[in-house]
């Protein structure tokens, strides 16, 4: 089956800085992709310039079998985006943020049955600045799921959650994963790609270090478990023992 998304030798230069290099990675149907890596990896810029929020210097990027710059408007009735940091009016109510962004697209799933399923309906009359990070984070991620996307990109998906909350979200996109959503995530929190993930790529300075499976990143390391594989690839630990 035809990738949902595939990026050829993307590269993204800011002056004399390439904050991506020649990065090349696909994402097959159904499934769930990691793309991790230390702040200031690339990881930010390599999403921009998928989604063409941000012009690329060089690479082909499709989504859907459709260019996001030129063919951004059909494309985004099917593409569903949740950030790290998301900014929307704070005087509004949850349920009304929720109708304006239903009203953005021509076939919505149900606000309601979403804010009940990642445990926020009760805050559906509540203004968004009154929300604690973690509802807001949840909202954030209804807001994405709201188009009924084929696919959805989730930026640090579980941030500010407790961990009954993350079990919960994680469980939730399994669900939404089986029923055919393809997902790109990044996050810091290894367990959650064990979790979920079912390739990951690691950046570097904007490049890849590793793409594979979680069994894959292990094998090819020293280690003995994942978060001190990761750690392995992006060299952190030995940055953080230098800063110490």
């Amino acid at each position: 089956m035809e990738d949902i998304i595939k990026v050829e030798h993307l590269s993204k230069s800011y002056g004399t800085l390439k904050a991506v290099n020649d990065f090349s990675f696909s994402v097959k149907p159904g499934t769930v992709f990691g793309l991790l890596g230390a702040n200031g990896s690339g990881k930010s810029t390599t999403i921009d310039c998928v989604l063409g929020t941000k012009k690329a210097s060089s690479g082909v990027v499709s989504i859907l079998g459709m260019n996001p710059t030129t063919n951004r408007k059909k494309l985004f009735e099917q593409v569903g985006v949740q950030f790290q940091e998301s900014f929307y009016q704070e005087n509004i109510r949850v349920g009304e943020l929720c109708e304006v962004t239903a009203s953005l697209y021509k076939k919505t799933a149900d606000y309601k049955n979403l804010l009940a399923k990642f445990g926020v309906d009760d805050k559906v009359n509540t203004l968004v600045k009154e929300l604690s990070g973690g509802q807001k984070q949840r909202l954030f991620i209804v807001l994405a799921l709201i188009p009924n996307p084929q696919v959805v990109f989730l930026d640090e998906l579980t941030t500010g959650l407790d961990a009954k909350a993350r079990r919960d979200v994680w469980q939730m996109l399994s669900k939404l994963k089986a029923d055919g959503l393809t997902i790109l995530l990044t996050s810091h929190f290894m367990d959650e790609v064990e979790t979920l993930c079912d390739e990951i790529c690691i950046l570097k300075m904007g490049k890849p270090v590793f793409y594979g499976t979680v069994p894959e990143a292990i094998n090819q390391s020293s280690c003995d478990k994942f978060e001190d594989a990761y750690l392995w690839f992006t060299d952190e630990e030995a940055v953080e023992n230098e800063i110490l």
